[in-house]
């Protein structure tokens, strides 16, 4: 079949300054639409000045690439001794910029920066500390058409896509701010033994924090982290995915430009082999924050605490299904489906990678799953129209054409199954999004997180059967449902195992999560600590417990 081709248009050449300097603010005129937001609910704007105002930041941040970027360590904005290439996936002729190789000295030297800090940030008083944070919301959010158009070259992310992850960074902080002030900085009174007695509860933060963020959410899940333990008193030293490190380094110029002191956030680039061991191994590191692979996680995990018991928060995969009843509105159910099943080209660890459907509205559900997924307009990202831009590296694109090669083998591929490599597509990681029906059960292309946009299609007898067929799998982290019938869906609340579900939801069966509104975290293999980022639970991971108690 013949997906619907954008153009990806031509770019200016790229700038061969050697800078560290970020784009530079929107004027006050786009800064009053950045207003407009995005959520992935809506994922759409009926805005023209929305559009104009990214439109120009993307004109803008095409004029500056090619720059060198220094790490953010302490006072220092450190060159490093070596350089990696950061280049857009949609078309790799393009070179972003030259980041910083970081190495274990580097990752040293951030962990003493923030070390040293501490005492500053961990002692100012909390509402002062978080009237800083608030400002490097409200930055976030003025900047946010840069901050977009910088994430859809650098990750391939479409317009709406790119919006939403601003805006959810910026309300992460709002969100978590929040939450700490409504707690009254968790400082409260207990029960007393004699009159002559008081006690209280006190959470405090740990210390240094790593963060290890991962490329598909670069600003949200960076922001998100961090400033869960920001906002806690501890400092923080963030390692962005090297396929992603022009985001993480503006989220350390924000916070800065908030007022927040040198030390508190460093930022240092470069692979996990140099970068992320020293931060395992550090023993001055307090605490540990990953999001990733499960491979990856539990070696962290493992590493992390040989030689002393330390918090070790690990936010993993998924593989996320949907159920179709015989009783659902299949229209509906369609497109969340394929909303969430190829949204960001299936890299996101919500992602609806299997649906199991009732053979009786099968064929129908089917048809329709098949006319919208044909309706995707695939190709440069920053373009109006597209909705799925180029997976995030060569490896990716790897991984969906042996998927597919094993589904046609095994299964059938019903649309879709192919890499993209012809005109407009030449030079990018552009691919189909692709439906597979007839697989056996428990085929690995069912199991294992593939993290494409790969979608399997299963029939089943019964709801029953559909919840335990998705609850046959190590990840618990999302799950949707689609039924008009209230019964069957308080049934697959009472027995999905998984930490996010939705119910009958349009705008996404398995993914659309927003701060404040749906925590997001999951069960088994898909989370280490029970309680969800995006909820009121999560600042409380970053502190300790301190009962004191003085007698008079």
């Amino acid at each position: 079949m013949e997906w619907q081709r954008t153009p990806q248009g031509s770019d200016r050449g790229p700038s061969q300054e050697a800078s560290g300097v970020p784009i530079t603010r929107a004027p006050s005129r786009e800064r009053a639409m950045a207003t407009v937001k995005v959520t992935y609910a809506t994922l759409s704007a009926d805005n023209e000045d929305l559009h104009e105002g990214y439109d120009a930041a993307v004109r803008r941040a095409r004029e500056i690439l090619g720059r060198v970027h220094p790490m953010l360590i302490g006072e220092e904005r450190r060159p490093g001794h070596a350089h990696f290439e950061d280049r857009n996936p949609a078309d790799t002729r393009q070179l972003l910029g030259r980041f910083a190789l970081g190495s274990r000295q580097d990752a040293r030297d951030a962990i003493a920066a923030a070390k040293a800090a501490f005492p500053v940030w961990s002692h100012m008083p909390w509402p002062e500390r978080l009237a800083r944070l608030r400002r490097a919301a409200d930055l976030i959010s003025e900047r946010s058409f840069e901050l977009a158009a910088m994430m859809s070259l650098e990750a391939g992310k479409n317009r709406y896509e790119a919006l939403g992850d601003v805006e959810e960074a910026a309300d992460l902080v709002r969100y978590y701010c929040r939450v700490f002030e409504e707690a009254g900085g968790y400082d409260r009174p207990m029960g007393q033994l004699s009159p002559t007695e008081r006690t209280r509860s006190v959470l405090k933060p740990w210390g240094v924090w790593a963060v290890i963020s991962p490329f598909n959410f670069p600003l949200a899940l960076a922001t998100g982290m961090s400033a869960g333990a920001l906002v806690a008193g501890n400092t923080v030293v963030l390692k962005p995915a090297s396929d992603t490190p022009w985001l993480g380094l503006m989220l350390g110029e924000i916070l800065l430009d908030a007022g927040v002191p040198t030390g508190v956030f460093n930022c240092v680039t470069g692979p996990g082999g140099t970068v992320g061991a020293e931060l395992v191994e550090s023993r001055d590191v307090a605490g540990l924050i990953f999001t990733g692979s499960k491979a990856v996680g539990w070696d962290i995990w493992q590493r992390f605490n040989r030689t002393s018991i330390r918090p070790c928060i690990l936010e993993l995969g998924g593989k996320n299904p949907a159920i179709v009843t015989a009783k659902a509105d299949l229209e509906r159910a369609a497109e969340g489906v394929t909303r969430s099943a190829y949204g960001l080209g299936g890299q996101k660890c919500s992602a609806c990678s299997r649906v199991y459907v009732d053979r009786r509205v099968a064929k129908a559900f089917s048809e329709a799953l098949v006319e919208k997924t044909r309706a995707i307009r695939v190709g440069e990202p920053t373009r109006q129209d597209v909705f799925l831009g180029p997976l995030i590296n060569e490896a990716a694109v790897g991984t969906f054409t042996a998927a597919s090669a094993e589904a046609g083998r095994d299964g059938r591929v019903v649309m879709g199954g192919r890499t993209l490599a012809d005109g407009d597509y030449a030079h990018g990681y552009f691919v189909e999004p692709t439906l597979v029906t007839g697989l056996p059960s428990g085929h690995r292309l069912e199991r294992e997180e593939l993290f494409v946009p790969l979608l399997v299609l299963a029939e089943v007898a019964s709801l029953d059967e559909a919840i335990a067929r998705s609850n046959d799998a190590e990840y618990g982290l999302t799950a949707g449902i689609y039924s008009e019938d209230d019964a069957e869906v308080q049934q697959f609340l009472d027995q999905i195992e998984a930490g996010v579900t939705y119910a009958n939801r349009r705008s996404g069966a398995t993914t659309g999560a927003w701060p404040g509104i749906n925590p997001f975290g999951g069960w088994k293999w898909s989370g280490s600590s029970g309680k969800a980022a995006l909820g009121m639970y999560y600042v409380q991971q970053f502190l300790r417990e301190q009962s004191q108690t003085i007698v008079h």
